[in-house]
């Protein structure tokens, strides 16, 4: 015990750190041995290596054209990733002495030398590649009726297909500069040709069955911040098939007319009946992120902002070859695919099972308007490999000062790239008290007779996938008292539209000639929960009135009050969350805690729990299913890994994935439970969206929380707390004495020596 007066400090005191230590900020953090080996863990580059040789081998059957030579009419392999390890063989691994998982290699072909094109899906395995390994279709793990397999004019809609379609539009664009010039500022020539002065961009999805593909084309003004300069001009085609000489125009749309033919348009043209009211700027600095002194000078901001740092040295352990963390109880492994990003698994508090997986399974966005491209545009970023867009973060800005970042291996073909510093770890205060409380009423010089106050932290780990225009920041916090946080946050470009006077509806004006594009954001987690085994219920505890009579109140009569009614889903389901926030739910086990209430752990929603807003579109009609709802439950089957598919963004009407078959009628009690969850926000644009949109506003969270898991809350055993008495004074003492204990947790004495960042190149 501290015996002491509470100092009373004077302003703008300052203390002499000259001789004290530099903080240990820069350490790495204590090494630990994860219990198991990672067995969700991305394949190796050697892996990749000899997948991609198998493939190739003649003797494999599949005819492969190297992918640097081929056009739309070879088979070609479009990525190798990593097969969703069987949680049925991963468990007896984890928790028993079971064998350790063969790891798998996913593939996809794209054989469109076949007599009907496809994409076909392919699991390699087992690795590392032996005489034991083979080569098989995937299908299991898709419920659409065609396995892995998509019509080539539903496939992913890459490089060679856009230049087989080139020519096409080149003949058009290069026929009506005379009409571009006058209307936009420039021409087209083809996307590298050097006399090009504009650029141009489609959307998705670019069929709806797969049975035809087409093609939205819009035009923009080139440059980095082309997203915010979009012209009015678009060009529709007609893409089917494997033989480019088929492909023909659907139309040309301009001053919100369409024109089927290009004889069309010159004939409004030449008829001065195509006008363009605004222009788009031809500079683009103003989009730039970076300081703008014409905005203005606030005060004091030549000073450094304030930190977050771990000025105790770090807190956590890791075995990074594992990708193993451990922290303050909290225990988990990190995996991570170029489709899905950043995947948790085996999640462990205080030594007993949480989560197996927790995963970002898709990042939908659908826009609204009226112009081909915005009222045409969903994206589904996994279609677009999210995972391989995770680049080097900003130490001291993306992540704090003294983080421990981790690299990124993407495979791309035969070869394999490294995004280091692509992740990020790090402890932080969070910024409010866990718990408080000051017994106040004494008589004392302080007016309490105790105060307990403990420090909340968390360790989060960080990354941020920029996938096309937009910079999505993912957070997974790991709060001391045993809650999971997950956050999203969204900035970077909007896409944008052009500029009409009369369609506010869809959007404010936030530039000169740049109108905002209403739209969506909707990213969906799987949260595979065992709460302490396997077999847990979601249980539903509704908050509603009831009028009752109360015999210490008779002469109230009957009155309203709350009370809770508890029920367990029975059935698979999709569900909204409750109106006014009047209802808990919560995974529950069947073992009780020492009061004999269920354990288990509740869903409690954060800022901008929403679902997509398009529930009948034919842009997302089944095939972005899992964004439909807030909350979903269902049976864990190791044949629904995935609540989407890579490839189901051009199959709007066929799906390869379709999420809403996962709800057949099974039973969700006492089994083995997967909770779908979907952040993210309405994005009203607004002039603040330019340059980018700002992560202080665009951002989505929810929290899992232990509900009745413990005996009592989890602060009880932390260290970093401060707790203050009063003894009663005697009749001798002239003053009151402040009792403080500090449990052996002293204040670090330190300087700070922080390091000017830089950037790692991707090798």
């Amino acid at each position: 015990m501290q015996l002491s007066s509470l100092p009373h400090l004077p302003l703008g005191r300052s203390y002499d750190n000259a001789t004290c230590s530099t903080c240990s900020l820069y350490e790495a953090a204590e090494a630990v041995t994860a219990p198991k080996a990672n067995v969700w863990a991305q394949i190796s580059p050697e892996d990749n290596l000899a997948v991609w040789n198998l493939l190739h081998d003649p003797a494999s059957g599949l005819n492969l054209t190297n992918p640097d030579t081929a056009g739309i009419n070879d088979n070609y392999v479009w990525y190798i990733d990593t097969v969703h390890v069987n949680k049925s063989d991963a468990l007896p691994y984890l928790d028993a002495a079971g064998l350790k998982p063969s790891s798998w290699a996913r593939v996809i072909i794209f054989e469109g030398g076949k007599s009907e094109p496809v994409s076909q899906e392919y699991m390699v395995g087992p690795l590392p590649v032996c005489s034991e390994t083979t080569i098989q279709k995937l299908d299991y793990v898709y419920n659409g009726g065609t396995g892995g397999s998509i019509p080539f004019d539903g496939r992913y809609f890459d490089s060679k297909r856009t230049s087989a379609s080139e020519p096409l539009l080149v003949s058009i664009m290069s026929n009506i500069t005379d009409i571009t010039s006058a209307l936009l500022g420039g021409i087209f020539y083809g996307y590298t040709d050097s006399r090009s002065t504009l650029t141009a961009t489609t959307t998705a999805p670019t069929s709806f069955d797969g049975s035809r593909s087409f093609q939205v084309i819009m035009f923009k003004l080139p440059g980095p911040a082309s997203y915010l300069r979009p012209l009015d001009f678009y060009v529709l085609l007609d893409s089917t098939g494997t033989d480019a000489s088929l492909y023909k125009l659907k139309g040309i749309v301009t001053n919100t007319r369409v024109f089927p033919a290009v004889s069309d348009l010159r004939a409004a043209f030449e008829a001065g009946e195509l006008v363009e009211e605004f222009h788009q700027p031809s500079d683009y600095d103003w989009a730039l992120v970076k300081y703008n002194p014409e905005m203005g000078v606030r005060e004091l901001d030549e000073k450094f902002a304030p930190q977050s740092l771990e000025v105790g040295g770090k807190r956590y352990k890791l075995d990074p070859e594992q990708k193993y963390v451990e922290y303050m109880g909290w225990s988990f492994y990190v995996a991570h695919t170029r489709t899905l990003g950043v995947m948790l698994y085996d999640i462990r508090f205080k030594g007993e099972r949480i989560l197996y997986e927790l995963s970002m399974q898709e990042a939908a966005a659908q826009y609204g308007g009226f112009q081909p491209k915005a009222a045409t545009t969903l994206y589904h970023d996994t279609y677009y490999s999210l995972g391989s867009d995770l680049f080097p973060l900003v130490e001291g800005f993306d992540c704090p000062f003294g983080s421990t970042f981790w690299n990124v291996t993407i495979h791309n073909g035969n070869s394999t790239t490294v995004n280091p510093n692509s992740i990020c770890i790090f402890e932080s205060d969070a910024g409010f008290p866990l718990s408080r409380h000051r017994a106040g009423g004494a008589t004392n010089d302080y007016g309490f007779s105790n105060l307990g106050v403990v420090k909340a932290s968390l360790l989060t780990l960080r990354s941020i996938a920029t996938v096309g225009n937009y910079d999505y920041l993912f957070d997974y916090a790991f709060h001391v008292d045993g809650s999971i946080e997950i956050t999203v946050r969204a900035s970077g470009y909007l896409q944008s539209s052009f500029y009409f006077r009369d369609q506010g509806a869809w959007g404010p004006r936030i530039q000169e000639a740049t109108q905002g594009s209403l739209h969506d954001h909707v990213l969906t987690w799987k949260a595979d929960f065992d709460i302490l085994d396997t077999e847990n219920s979601l249980q539903v505890t509704e908050l509603k009135t009831v009028n009752t009579t109360q015999p210490w109140w008779p002469e109230l009569g009957e009155f309203e009050q709350i009370t809770l009614e508890s029920y367990n889903l029975e059935k698979e389901q999709q569900f909204s969350w409750a109106d006014n926030g009047q209802a808990m739910y919560a995974v529950n086990s069947g073992k009780t805690n020492k009061w004999g209430t269920q354990r288990g752990y509740r869903i409690v929603p954060g800022k901008s729990n929403i679902r997509l807003s398009t529930l009948n579109s034919p842009f997302s009609r089944h095939n972005t299913a899992l964004s439909k709802a807030h909350l979903a439950v269902t049976r864990q089957h190791d044949t629904e890994p995935w609540g989407n598919s890579v490839q189901n963004l051009n199959m709007p009407w066929k799906p390869q994935q379709d999420f809403a078959k996962f709800f057949d009628g099974e039973s969700v009690e006492n089994e083995d439970i997967v909770v779908w969850v979907n952040l993210g926000m309405h994005h009203f644009t607004r002039a603040e969206d330019v340059p980018v949109t700002l992560y202080s506003e665009a951002v989505s969270s929810v929290m899992f929380s232990p509900q009745n898991f413990f005996d009592n809350a989890q602060d009880g055993d932390l260290r970093n707390r401060r707790w203050y008495t009063v003894p009663t004074a005697t009749a001798n003492e002239s003053v009151t004495t402040l009792v403080s204990e500090s449990y052996g947790i002293d204040l670090p004495q330190c300087k700070v020596a922080l390091q000017e960042p830089t950037i790692a190149q991707i090798v």
